[in-house]
């Protein structure tokens, strides 16, 4: 998978912070490097405006499918680097299931659509929608239509995902939704795996788990390589990748004035120093 690690590096899809100065993460925790997969629909640029109109869509759930697929299809039929992931993507799965034993295709609210819609139309498929509530609504492989649908009795779903890490959403949200249909996940492809357990989560499930991208120390070895980071952030990824809470919670003890910093930083940070301070997230009271 040569290529996708190639776009994910020139979407800056993946991000490595500079040398001790690790990014904030939304749980209030702190790490070496940040994904944005879906930034391999092109760029930056493309992806934030997809998401954004994704957001305004949400209005209406039966409208939404077609509103996203519209998108997408342009942009696989303009976007070079775009259409080589989705059809790097299709290659693999057709290489690792058998794709006619599929009924469905899902994917969850919202960067999941990415890559579910248009995979479910190059597959014949029609797509089921999974909203953050667990409602869903069904549309046929080319969107044309799309309606609510109670029951899909003994039907076999493949998951696309842009990401997964813990596999909280999986097991949060999609794995019921589809379940409480009647129906069953029986295989998950992603774009990228943080290799944090959630292949492990999903495979206990009886879902078989298929990424295109694993983050591991071959991956930091290759942006060492390239030049896009330094041996001193290669060693502190390594690190991190084998136990990130004890990394991170070394670095803060050598580094006291990065915690103070955050705290006297903007909302967004304050907010998330806060977070790992008052939960304290790295045990830094002992």
């Amino acid at each position: 998978m040569d290529n996708i690690t190639s776009y994910l590096f020139k979407t800056n899809a993946i991000r490595f912070c500079e040398e001790n100065k690790p990014f904030w993460y939304t749980s209030g925790k702190i790490g070496p490097y940040f994904i944005n997969t879906h930034f391999v629909y092109g760029s930056e640029k493309d992806a934030v405006e997809l998401l954004s109109y994704i957001d305004e869509a949400l209005a209406d759930k039966m409208t939404l499918p077609k509103k996203v697929f519209e998108k997408v299809f342009k942009q696989y039929q303009e976007n070079e680097i775009y259409k080589n992931v989705i059809d790097i993507m299709k290659k693999y799965i057709e290489e690792n299931i058998n794709i006619n034993e599929i009924d469905y295709i899902s994917g969850g609210e919202r960067r999941d659509w990415f890559f579910s819609n248009i995979l479910a139309y190059l597959f014949k498929k029609p797509h089921i929608s999974i909203y953050k509530d667990l409602t869903t609504v069904v549309s046929d492989y080319n969107f044309e239509n799309t309606n609510k649908v109670e029951n899909i009795e003994g039907k076999k779903v493949l998951h696309i995902a842009d990401l997964i890490t813990v596999a909280s959403s999986y097991i949060r949200a999609w794995i019921p939704a589809i379940e409480n249909l009647g129906g069953k996940i029986v295989a998950s492809c992603c774009v990228v795996d943080r290799m944090q357990g959630g292949k492990e989560k999903i495979e206990e499930k009886g879902i078989k788990s298929l990424s295109l991208v694993q983050v591991d120390n071959s991956l930091f070895k290759e942006a060492l390589e390239l030049g896009i980071i330094n041996e001193n952030q290669e060693k502190m990824l390594e690190k991190f990748f084998e136990n990130p809470d004890k990394t991170m919670r070394d670095f803060l003890v050598n580094h006291p004035e990065f915690l103070e910093n955050a705290l006297d930083s903007d909302e967004k940070t304050k907010k998330r120093a806060k977070l790992l301070v008052e939960q304290d997230l790295y045990n830094l009271k002992n």
